[in-house]
């Protein structure tokens, strides 16, 4: 193998370790569904749950709180990204 190659199939197993970060699958996880939830929240809650609730918009908070911690996790890999562990010191 060449040096050429040698160095593309480690960037391309270092773009590979990056898009399978298990904190980018968690962050889209909790991203989704706060954006499913907040929705829920917005347009389609009434007066009966709302009720059940205790006057409180649950969907809309715990929507609102998953897309926070999703921006967490997001702002953690962007900072702190994986290091393959052929580059580790």
């Amino acid at each position: 193998m060449t040096e050429h190659e040698e160095t593309h199939h480690a960037i391309s197993e270092s773009a590979a370790s990056q898009l399978f970060d298990l904190r980018t699958v968690i962050a889209v996880l909790f991203g989704v569904y706060g954006i499913i939830l907040t929705v829920m929240g917005l347009f389609f809650e009434d007066e009966a749950q709302l009720a059940k609730a205790g006057g409180i918009d649950i969907n809309l908070w715990s929507g609102l709180g998953m897309i926070v911690v999703a921006a967490l996790f997001v702002l953690w890999v962007r900072m702190r990204p994986l290091i393959p562990p052929g580059e580790r010191k």
